[in-house]
C-alpha cells in the first residue's frame, strides 16, 4: 500500500528523554524507600501515564496513589523540559525534510502536557497534523491503540502508514496496528532481538529516513 503519512515516536526517536524518564523515577522511587527492580526500566518504557503510576504505586512505593506518583515525576519532568528537551540529532530536520513529503503524525508515551512542551520547544508543533498520547487511549505500548488512533485522526489507513519507533514495546506498538516500522536502536535502551526482527528497516541515525527509503517501504 503506499505511504501515506508517517508517525514518529517522541521520547527515544526525537529527545533523548528516556535516560531523564529513568533518573526521575528512580529518584522518585528511592526516595520514598522504594525498590527499583532490574527490569523496571525496559519494562515502564512505552506505558501510558495511568500504567507506569499504577506500577509505580503497587510495586515499587508503599503509601502513594498512582494520581500522587503521576503529578509529582511529570512536574519534575517539565522542570526538566523548561529549558528545552534534550534534542537527538538530527530530529528536527528528519521531522521537516519527511513533513514535506507527507503528513505527519506522533505516537508517544509521554503524557499530553510533555508533547506538547517538547514539540513547542523544538518549534516543530505546527508540523504535525496529529498527536496522540497513550494517557488519550485505552492501553500504553506494546498494545497497537496509540498507533490505530493517530492513523484515525490522520484519516488513513494503519496500513498506508510508516511509524520510527526506538524501543521493543514502541516497534511491537507499530506493528501490531499494521504500519511498516522503521527502528532507531539506542544503545542505551536497545530493543529485543524478537522486537527489532519486527521493523522493516533498521537505521542508525534520523539523516538516513529519507522519503526515498519510507518510498521503498510502501511499495
Amino acid at each position: 500500500m503506499p505511504v501515506q503519512a508517517i508517525v514518529f515516536d517522541l521520547d527515544g526517536v526525537l529527545i533523548d528523554s528516556e535516560p531523564l524518564w529513568e533518573e526521575v523515577r528512580r529518584g522518585y522511587v528511592s526516595a520514598r524507600g522504594g525498590r527499583w527492580l532490574p527490569d523496571t526500566q525496559e519494562r515502564l518504557m512505552g506505558m501510558s501515564t495511568p500504567e507506569w503510576a499504577d506500577y509505580i504505586a503497587t510495586d515499587l512505593v508503599e503509601g502513594v496513589t498512582a494520581d500522587e506518583v503521576a503529578y509529582e515525576v511529570i512536574d519534575q519532568m517539565s522542570q526538566r523540559y523548561a529549558d528545552g528537551p534534550p534534542l537527538l540529532p538530527g530530529a528536527r530536520e528528519a521531522v521537516q525534510r519527511m513533513a514535506e513529503y507527507r503528513p505527519l503524525g506522533l505516537a508517544s508515551s509521554s503524557p499530553r502536557a510533555l508533547i506538547d512542551l517538547a514539540l513547542g520547544k523544538l518549534g516543530v508543533e505546527a508540523l504535525f497534523r496529529a498527536t496522540v498520547s497513550t494517557e488519550e487511549v485505552d492501553r500504553g505500548k506494546p498494545e497497537p491503540d496509540g498507533y490505530l488512533t493517530v492513523a484515525a485522526r490522520l484519516e488513513v489507513p494503519a496500513g498506508a502508514c510508516v511509524a520510527v519507533e526506538d524501543s521493543a514495546n514502541g516497534l511491537r506498538s507499530a506493528h501490531a496496528a499494521g504500519m511498516a516500522v522503521i527502528a532507531v536502536p539506542r544503545e542505551a535502551h536497545p530493543p529485543a532481538p524478537e522486537a527489532l526482527d519486527l521493523a522493516a528497516h533498521t537505521v542508525r541515525h534520523l539523516d538516513e529516513i529519507t522519503p526515498e527509503l519510507v518510498g521503498r517501504l510502501g511499495s
